[in-house]
């Protein structure tokens, strides 16, 4: 004997539910009216098959909405706060080599890039010589990225004459972008300057890009060496800057001075640096530990 094969409940249901409404409205009714009834109930009938169907399930999987990805979104950086660009500075225990932390390198100063640039050096007129003061103006006032747009945290190290300063800051995340470029093209534009000092001095001033440790979302560095006069007599101040974009934040490094530019300590910095200010969006605390750079 052959089984009847299984009909679906909704179905049975929807069926039920069309038979009633025929019976009730042919019993109600006189032929005229019990047509027109009986076509309205069909309607309702479908309608309500409609409605159980629509509650079946469809075989697509549960739990995930339709076209949302299976795996979970990688959240975006938070807003860097006062209190996290704070916790994002560099400490002793991030630098190797003795560094001492001191308290007032907000006010750390070069008077060696102090002066305005010689502009009939420039073939191309006053537009790359613009660039080059706006970026030995930058240097001295440590402002090379421009105005922060909201929390900024500074701190500096000092080693015999050598100095190293970190500048953690959020910034519009177009003009950020836009500064890293600018940074990309002074090697180019601002290759070799001279420098006209306060006291009638002449600096000479060189340009070159730096590699800059693969950390954070972008990146820029460069090195500038000052030649000129200083207590009386020739120096040589040579400087190292990195900055790191980290989505809508900054880490700005400077180091080095008249023995050198601290190229291995920048470095260390710099890639310290970024991770902390990475953990910070992330939410997380930064370890006082040294950073593993191997």
């Amino acid at each position: 004997m052959s089984r009847r094969p299984v009909v679906p409940p909704f179905r049975l249901v929807a069926s039920a539910l069309a038979a009633a409404a025929l019976l009730t409205t042919a019993a109600c009714s006189d032929d005229g009216a019990a047509t027109t009834a009986a076509d309205t109930a069909a309607d309702q009938a479908r309608a309500a098959e409609r409605d159980i169907a629509e509650q079946a399930p469809t075989g697509s999987p549960t739990g995930s909405p339709t076209g949302s990805p299976t795996g979970s979104a990688t959240a975006s950086p938070s807003a860097l706060t006062e209190s996290g660009a704070k916790a994002a500075l560099l400490t002793e225990t991030d630098l190797e080599d003795g560094w001492n932390q001191v308290r007032d390198a907000g006010k750390w100063r070069d008077s060696m890039l102090i002066g305005q640039v010689d502009v009939a050096q420039f073939l191309t007129g006053k537009a790359d010589a613009s660039d080059c003061q706006e970026l030995v103006d930058g240097l001295y006032g440590e402002d090379l990225l421009g105005k922060p747009s909201g929390a900024s945290a500074l701190t500096g190290f000092q080693q015999g004459d050598s100095r190293l300063l970190e500048q953690v800051a959020a910034y519009d995340r177009a003009a950020l972008d836009d500064r890293l470029k600018w940074m990309a093209s002074l090697p180019q534009k601002c290759d070799q300057f001279t420098l006209d000092g306060s006291g009638g001095g002449e600096r000479t001033v060189q340009v070159t890009e730096v590699s800059v440790p693969e950390v954070g979302d972008a990146r820029q560095g460069l090195h500038v060496t000052v030649r000129g006069d200083a207590d009386g007599g020739p120096a040589t101040l040579s400087l190292m800057v990195t900055a790191v974009r980290v989505g809508d934040s900054a880490v700005t490094v400077t180091g080095g001075g008249l023995d050198g530019d601290q190229k291995d300590s920048v470095e260390q910095a710099t890639q310290a640096g970024a991770e902390r200010l990475r953990t910070v969006l992330d939410g997380g605390t930064p370890s006082p530990q040294p950073t593993d750079l191997d």
